[in-house]
């Protein structure tokens, strides 16, 4: 990737529905090196695609929960079965495999607590291979991002 490219993703990130025209002028390219350009960073999967960004608050999904999840044990079949069950809940909206004193850290969002114990009660405890969970409820939300810097 050159500057070219990082200035393209720089202006994708700010403004997604950027019309192909306008974006060639703010990187100060032609429109058809930037056409080329986008097919190349699409195709090497740099964009994983566009969408609309919603605001959960908005859709009553103010409530947000990390889980730590202890396994039973690390073994890669009980990590696979583990992961694709997790891709299946839709209120899980992270999920990271971490080292240290537990073995996953779900993002968990919901309306409100009553729909998060029912989440925790009967998704996420039950997925393959749990033997335990740490729920923290966040408070608020200090700074929540999708990448927009490609320095």
């Amino acid at each position: 990737m050159d500057r070219f490219d990082r200035a393209i993703l720089r202006e994708l990130a700010a403004e997604a529905r950027i019309s192909v025209t306008e974006l060639a002028r703010r990187v100060g390219l032609s429109k058809s090196p930037v056409q080329a350009r986008l097919k190349k960073l699409e195709e090497t999967g740099v964009i994983q695609g566009y969408r609309a960004l919603l605001d959960p608050i908005r859709l009553g999904l103010a409530h947000v929960a990390f889980v730590e999840v202890r396994m039973i044990d690390t073994r890669e079949v009980t990590l696979a079965k583990f992961n694709a069950e997790v891709a299946r809940i839709p209120e899980i909206e992270q999920a990271h495999l971490i080292a240290g004193n537990f073995d996953y850290l779900l993002k968990v969002r919901t309306a409100d607590m009553p729909s998060y114990r029912q989440v925790l009660a009967e998704k996420v405890s039950v997925l393959p291979g749990v033997a335990s969970t740490s729920t923290f409820v966040a408070m608020e939300a200090i700074k929540d991002e999708a990448v927009t810097d490609v320095t």
